[in-house]
Protein backbone atom coordinates (compact mmCIF):
# COMPACT_ATOMS: atom_id res chain seq x y z
CA UNK A 1 0.00 0.00 0.00
CA UNK A 2 1.37 3.45 -0.57
CA UNK A 3 2.03 5.72 2.06
CA UNK A 4 0.06 8.84 2.23
CA UNK A 5 0.47 12.14 0.33
CA UNK A 6 -1.03 14.84 -0.55
CA UNK A 7 -0.48 17.95 -2.50
CA UNK A 8 -0.54 21.45 -1.82
CA UNK A 9 0.33 24.29 -5.00
CA UNK A 10 1.88 21.72 -7.09
CA UNK A 11 4.18 20.05 -3.91
CA UNK A 12 3.75 16.55 -3.46
CA UNK A 13 4.15 16.15 0.65
CA UNK A 14 4.30 12.92 2.63
CA UNK A 15 7.05 11.05 3.61
CA UNK A 16 8.82 9.90 0.48
CA UNK A 17 9.52 13.49 -0.61
CA UNK A 18 11.74 16.04 1.09
CA UNK A 19 9.92 17.66 4.81
CA UNK A 20 7.47 20.60 3.55
CA UNK A 21 8.91 23.40 5.79
CA UNK A 22 6.37 26.25 6.51
CA UNK A 23 7.20 29.50 7.75
CA UNK A 24 4.60 30.44 10.42
CA UNK A 25 4.35 34.74 9.63
CA UNK A 26 2.31 35.32 12.81
CA UNK A 27 2.41 38.01 14.60
CA UNK A 28 5.80 38.85 13.43
CA UNK A 29 4.63 41.40 11.23
CA UNK A 30 4.25 43.96 14.47
CA UNK A 31 1.64 46.13 12.46
CA UNK A 32 4.14 46.64 9.86
CA UNK A 33 3.41 45.85 6.02
CA UNK A 34 6.76 46.48 4.67
CA UNK A 35 8.30 43.47 7.88
CA UNK A 36 5.35 41.38 6.44
CA UNK A 37 6.99 41.49 2.94
CA UNK A 38 10.78 41.39 4.55
CA UNK A 39 9.80 38.05 6.11
CA UNK A 40 8.19 36.28 2.99
CA UNK A 41 11.32 37.70 1.33
CA UNK A 42 13.69 35.62 3.79
CA UNK A 43 11.55 32.66 3.54
CA UNK A 44 11.82 32.25 0.49
CA UNK A 45 15.63 32.84 0.37
CA UNK A 46 16.11 30.42 3.38
CA UNK A 47 14.06 27.72 1.03
CA UNK A 48 10.64 27.48 2.90
CA UNK A 49 8.24 25.48 1.12
CA UNK A 50 5.50 27.76 2.28
CA UNK A 51 4.74 30.86 4.15
CA UNK A 52 1.81 30.70 6.46
CA UNK A 53 -0.40 33.51 7.76
CA UNK A 54 -3.61 33.74 10.67
CA UNK A 55 -6.26 35.24 9.45
CA UNK A 56 -8.67 36.75 12.39
CA UNK A 57 -9.45 40.14 13.97
CA UNK A 58 -9.79 40.63 17.88
CA UNK A 59 -13.81 40.90 16.31
CA UNK A 60 -13.72 37.25 15.18
CA UNK A 61 -11.41 35.64 17.53
CA UNK A 62 -12.37 36.56 21.43
CA UNK A 63 -14.96 39.20 22.74
CA UNK A 64 -13.72 43.03 24.21
CA UNK A 65 -13.90 42.15 27.63
CA UNK A 66 -11.50 42.39 30.92
CA UNK A 67 -13.12 39.74 33.20
CA UNK A 68 -11.28 37.39 34.50
CA UNK A 69 -12.31 35.10 31.92
CA UNK A 70 -10.58 36.85 29.20
CA UNK A 71 -7.67 38.23 30.67
CA UNK A 72 -4.32 36.32 30.66
CA UNK A 73 -2.61 35.00 33.86
CA UNK A 74 0.74 33.83 33.69
CA UNK A 75 3.80 32.90 31.03
CA UNK A 76 4.46 35.36 28.05
CA UNK A 77 1.28 37.48 27.46
CA UNK A 78 0.77 37.79 31.33
CA UNK A 79 -1.74 40.46 32.27
CA UNK A 80 -2.99 41.04 29.04
CA UNK A 81 -7.05 40.92 27.80
CA UNK A 82 -7.35 38.30 25.22
CA UNK A 83 -9.11 41.02 23.00
CA UNK A 84 -6.39 43.60 23.36
CA UNK A 85 -3.63 40.76 22.38
CA UNK A 86 -5.33 39.81 19.44
CA UNK A 87 -5.96 43.61 18.35
CA UNK A 88 -2.16 44.15 18.29
CA UNK A 89 -1.25 40.77 17.09
CA UNK A 90 -3.87 40.49 14.27
CA UNK A 91 -2.83 40.95 10.57
CA UNK A 92 -5.21 43.76 8.65
CA UNK A 93 -7.32 42.06 6.11
CA UNK A 94 -6.87 44.74 3.31
CA UNK A 95 -2.82 43.10 3.92
CA UNK A 96 -3.87 39.29 2.70
CA UNK A 97 -4.34 40.56 -0.97
CA UNK A 98 -1.14 42.13 -1.60
CA UNK A 99 0.68 39.70 0.35
CA UNK A 100 -0.79 36.99 -1.50
CA UNK A 101 0.05 38.40 -4.82
CA UNK A 102 3.79 39.64 -3.36
CA UNK A 103 4.06 35.62 -2.57
CA UNK A 104 2.93 34.42 -5.90
CA UNK A 105 6.15 37.08 -7.04
CA UNK A 106 8.21 35.74 -5.17
CA UNK A 107 7.51 32.15 -6.21
CA UNK A 108 6.56 30.91 -3.37
CA UNK A 109 3.45 29.22 -1.62
CA UNK A 110 1.10 30.91 0.79
CA UNK A 111 -1.70 30.10 2.71
CA UNK A 112 -3.74 30.75 5.86
CA UNK A 113 -5.12 29.82 9.70
CA UNK A 114 -8.44 31.24 9.34
CA UNK A 115 -10.58 31.59 13.21
CA UNK A 116 -14.09 31.92 11.58
CA UNK A 117 -16.00 31.71 8.28
CA UNK A 118 -15.71 35.04 7.35
CA UNK A 119 -11.94 34.35 7.23
CA UNK A 120 -12.56 31.17 5.25
CA UNK A 121 -14.57 33.56 2.57
CA UNK A 122 -11.68 35.98 2.31
CA UNK A 123 -9.18 33.74 1.50
CA UNK A 124 -10.72 31.53 -1.02
CA UNK A 125 -11.84 34.49 -2.59
CA UNK A 126 -7.66 35.05 -3.07
CA UNK A 127 -7.82 31.02 -4.32
CA UNK A 128 -5.58 30.02 -0.77
CA UNK A 129 -4.28 26.77 -2.18
CA UNK A 130 -4.54 25.02 1.56
CA UNK A 131 -5.64 25.80 4.75
CA UNK A 132 -4.02 25.41 8.41
CA UNK A 133 -6.12 24.94 11.69
CA UNK A 134 -4.59 26.06 14.39
CA UNK A 135 -4.25 23.94 17.53
CA UNK A 136 -6.77 26.22 19.38
CA UNK A 137 -9.31 25.86 17.05
CA UNK A 138 -8.89 21.57 16.56
CA UNK A 139 -12.08 21.61 18.81
CA UNK A 140 -14.11 23.62 16.13
CA UNK A 141 -15.90 20.95 14.11
CA UNK A 142 -18.13 23.52 12.64
CA UNK A 143 -15.11 25.48 11.39
CA UNK A 144 -13.26 22.58 10.36
CA UNK A 145 -16.04 21.19 8.45
CA UNK A 146 -16.60 24.82 6.70
CA UNK A 147 -13.11 24.55 5.95
CA UNK A 148 -13.02 20.92 4.37
CA UNK A 149 -16.21 21.97 2.40
CA UNK A 150 -13.57 24.45 0.30
CA UNK A 151 -12.06 20.87 -1.19
CA UNK A 152 -8.88 22.31 -1.15
CA UNK A 153 -6.09 19.87 1.14
CA UNK A 154 -6.37 21.04 4.85
CA UNK A 155 -3.87 20.69 8.16
CA UNK A 156 -4.64 20.37 11.35
CA UNK A 157 -2.18 21.00 14.40
CA UNK A 158 -3.17 18.80 17.75
CA UNK A 159 -1.56 20.71 20.13
CA UNK A 160 -3.73 20.19 23.49
CA UNK A 161 -5.75 18.11 21.61
CA UNK A 162 -6.25 14.31 23.55
CA UNK A 163 -6.36 10.97 21.35
CA UNK A 164 -10.72 11.49 21.35
CA UNK A 165 -10.22 15.53 20.18
CA UNK A 166 -7.96 14.42 17.42
CA UNK A 167 -10.16 11.59 15.71
CA UNK A 168 -13.35 14.05 16.14
CA UNK A 169 -11.11 16.61 14.16
CA UNK A 170 -10.61 14.38 11.47
CA UNK A 171 -13.42 12.99 11.28
CA UNK A 172 -15.58 16.01 11.22
CA UNK A 173 -12.78 17.04 8.02
CA UNK A 174 -13.69 14.00 6.50
CA UNK A 175 -17.36 14.59 6.62
CA UNK A 176 -17.01 18.22 5.61
CA UNK A 177 -15.35 17.30 2.36
CA UNK A 178 -11.75 17.19 2.87
CA UNK A 179 -10.13 14.63 0.51
CA UNK A 180 -5.97 15.95 1.49
CA UNK A 181 -5.79 15.55 5.11
CA UNK A 182 -2.59 16.48 7.62
CA UNK A 183 -2.06 16.44 11.11
CA UNK A 184 0.75 17.80 13.08
CA UNK A 185 1.81 16.90 16.33
CA UNK A 186 2.42 19.76 18.07
CA UNK A 187 2.78 21.31 22.05
CA UNK A 188 1.13 24.53 22.62
CA UNK A 189 3.93 25.98 24.95
CA UNK A 190 5.41 29.07 24.02
CA UNK A 191 8.17 28.60 24.01
CA UNK A 192 7.83 24.62 24.74
CA UNK A 193 10.65 22.55 25.97
CA UNK A 194 11.81 19.61 23.83
CA UNK A 195 11.48 17.02 26.78
CA UNK A 196 7.57 17.99 26.44
CA UNK A 197 7.14 16.89 22.65
CA UNK A 198 6.97 13.01 23.26
CA UNK A 199 8.28 12.75 19.29
CA UNK A 200 7.44 8.79 19.65
CA UNK A 201 4.23 10.08 19.40
CA UNK A 202 4.60 10.79 15.10
CA UNK A 203 4.69 7.14 14.14
CA UNK A 204 1.80 6.29 16.49
CA UNK A 205 -0.10 9.08 15.05
CA UNK A 206 0.53 7.67 11.31
CA UNK A 207 -0.07 3.99 12.58
CA UNK A 208 -3.74 4.96 14.01
CA UNK A 209 -5.32 7.47 11.59
CA UNK A 210 -3.00 6.60 8.23
CA UNK A 211 -2.28 10.44 7.08
CA UNK A 212 0.63 12.73 6.13
CA UNK A 213 1.89 13.46 9.92
CA UNK A 214 4.30 16.50 10.62
CA UNK A 215 5.78 18.75 13.08
CA UNK A 216 4.41 22.05 14.44
CA UNK A 217 7.38 23.00 16.74
CA UNK A 218 7.71 25.88 19.09
CA UNK A 219 11.08 25.15 21.05
CA UNK A 220 13.84 27.58 20.36
CA UNK A 221 16.41 25.60 18.25
CA UNK A 222 16.24 23.44 15.33
CA UNK A 223 16.90 19.93 17.32
CA UNK A 224 13.18 18.86 17.74
CA UNK A 225 12.35 19.45 14.17
CA UNK A 226 15.22 17.60 13.18
CA UNK A 227 15.01 14.43 15.01
CA UNK A 228 11.14 14.14 13.78
CA UNK A 229 12.06 13.61 10.78
CA UNK A 230 13.27 10.20 11.40
CA UNK A 231 9.81 9.59 13.47
CA UNK A 232 8.46 9.71 9.82
CA UNK A 233 7.44 13.92 10.67
CA UNK A 234 6.82 15.25 6.37
CA UNK A 235 5.67 18.96 7.18
CA UNK A 236 7.20 21.07 9.33
CA UNK A 237 5.94 24.35 10.88
CA UNK A 238 8.22 26.55 12.79
CA UNK A 239 7.35 30.58 13.71
CA UNK A 240 9.99 32.82 12.03
CA UNK A 241 10.66 36.21 12.44
CA UNK A 242 13.42 38.93 11.09
CA UNK A 243 14.77 39.72 14.69
CA UNK A 244 13.87 37.68 17.39
CA UNK A 245 14.39 40.74 19.70
CA UNK A 246 11.94 42.46 17.92
CA UNK A 247 9.75 42.63 20.50
CA UNK A 248 5.97 41.50 18.74
CA UNK A 249 4.16 38.72 20.46
CA UNK A 250 5.26 35.74 19.00
CA UNK A 251 9.65 36.95 18.26
CA UNK A 252 10.65 35.39 21.73
CA UNK A 253 10.05 32.36 20.19
CA UNK A 254 10.47 32.41 16.55
CA UNK A 255 13.22 31.34 14.22
CA UNK A 256 15.35 34.09 12.55
CA UNK A 257 16.86 33.74 8.87
CA UNK A 258 20.12 31.79 9.04
CA UNK A 259 17.96 29.42 11.37
CA UNK A 260 15.60 28.81 9.25
CA UNK A 261 18.34 28.26 6.28
CA UNK A 262 19.53 25.71 8.57
CA UNK A 263 16.09 23.83 9.44
CA UNK A 264 15.28 23.76 5.59
CA UNK A 265 18.96 22.09 4.83
CA UNK A 266 19.28 19.88 7.65
CA UNK A 267 15.55 18.71 7.55
CA UNK A 268 15.91 18.03 3.78
CA UNK A 269 19.81 16.16 4.98
CA UNK A 270 18.14 13.89 7.79
CA UNK A 271 15.50 12.78 5.44
CA UNK A 272 17.77 11.80 2.19
CA UNK A 273 19.90 10.24 5.09
CA UNK A 274 16.83 7.98 6.17
CA UNK A 275 16.86 6.63 2.79
CA UNK A 276 15.82 2.71 2.28
CA UNK A 277 16.99 -0.35 3.88
CA UNK A 278 20.11 -1.40 1.71
CA UNK A 279 22.54 -3.71 2.91
CA UNK A 280 24.62 -3.14 -0.21
CA UNK A 281 28.00 -1.33 -1.12
CA UNK A 282 27.35 2.22 -1.50
CA UNK A 283 28.73 3.96 -4.45
CA UNK A 284 30.93 6.51 -1.82
CA UNK A 285 32.53 3.04 -0.46
CA UNK A 286 33.34 1.69 -3.80
CA UNK A 287 37.24 3.21 -3.83
CA UNK A 288 37.73 2.22 -0.09
CA UNK A 289 36.99 -1.54 -0.82
CA UNK A 290 40.92 -1.85 -1.21
CA UNK A 291 41.70 -0.92 2.10
CA UNK A 292 40.01 -3.75 3.58
CA UNK A 293 41.84 -6.65 5.40
CA UNK A 294 42.79 -9.68 3.53
CA UNK A 295 45.65 -12.36 3.77
CA UNK A 296 49.28 -12.05 2.55
CA UNK A 297 52.01 -14.15 1.96
CA UNK A 298 54.67 -12.85 4.70
CA UNK A 299 57.48 -15.35 3.55
CA UNK A 300 58.56 -16.53 0.33
CA UNK A 301 56.89 -20.38 -0.43
CA UNK A 302 57.90 -22.72 -3.11
CA UNK A 303 55.56 -24.45 -4.85
CA UNK A 304 54.25 -27.60 -2.98
CA UNK A 305 55.62 -26.93 0.40
CA UNK A 306 53.10 -25.86 3.22
CA UNK A 307 51.57 -23.06 4.55
CA UNK A 308 51.80 -22.40 8.30
CA UNK A 309 50.49 -19.72 10.73
CA UNK A 310 53.09 -17.70 10.34
CA UNK A 311 53.80 -17.71 6.33
CA UNK A 312 50.03 -15.76 5.98
CA UNK A 313 49.10 -13.09 7.61
CA UNK A 314 45.52 -10.87 7.60
CA UNK A 315 46.54 -7.24 7.00
CA UNK A 316 45.74 -4.25 5.00
CA UNK A 317 44.75 -3.68 1.85
CA UNK A 318 41.87 -5.90 0.44
CA UNK A 319 43.78 -7.51 -2.64
CA UNK A 320 43.79 -11.04 -1.37
CA UNK A 321 41.18 -13.63 0.05
CA UNK A 322 39.11 -13.16 2.88
CA UNK A 323 40.28 -13.23 6.57
CA UNK A 324 37.82 -15.74 7.19
CA UNK A 325 39.69 -18.47 5.04
CA UNK A 326 42.80 -18.55 7.13
CA UNK A 327 41.66 -21.27 9.19
CA UNK A 328 41.60 -23.46 5.68
CA UNK A 329 44.64 -22.22 4.40
CA UNK A 330 47.09 -23.74 7.70
CA UNK A 331 48.12 -26.92 6.50
CA UNK A 332 47.54 -27.13 2.76
CA UNK A 333 50.54 -26.56 0.15
CA UNK A 334 51.09 -23.76 -2.53
CA UNK A 335 50.47 -25.19 -6.11
CA UNK A 336 53.08 -22.44 -7.57
CA UNK A 337 56.36 -20.96 -5.97
CA UNK A 338 54.69 -17.86 -3.95
CA UNK A 339 56.96 -14.29 -3.15
CA UNK A 340 57.01 -12.69 0.79
CA UNK A 341 54.30 -9.55 0.67
CA UNK A 342 52.10 -11.02 -2.26
CA UNK A 343 48.02 -11.36 -1.90
CA UNK A 344 47.02 -14.81 -1.46
CA UNK A 345 44.86 -16.01 -3.96
CA UNK A 346 42.71 -19.24 -4.96
CA UNK A 347 45.42 -19.89 -7.77
CA UNK A 348 48.33 -19.94 -5.48
CA UNK A 349 46.58 -23.19 -3.31
CA UNK A 350 47.02 -26.74 -4.10
CA UNK A 351 43.42 -28.46 -5.34
CA UNK A 352 41.54 -24.58 -5.55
Amino acid sequence: MPNPSITIAGRKIGVDEPPYVIAELSANHNGNFETAKRIIEEAKKAGADAIKLQTYTADTITLDCDSPDFKISGGLWDGRTLYELYQEAHMPWEWHAPLFEYARKLDITMFSSPFDNTAVDLLEGLNAPAYKIASFEAIDLPLIKYVASTGKPMIISTGMADAEEIAEAIEAAREGGCKELAILHCVSGYPAPAHDYNLRTIPDMIQRHGLVTGLSDHTLDNTTAITSVALGASIIEKHFTLDRSGGGPDDSFSLEPAELVALCRDSKTAWAALGKVDYGRKSSEQGNVQFRRSLYFVKDLKSGERITSDSIRSVRPGFGLAPKNLGDLIGRTVARDVSQYSPVRSADIDGE
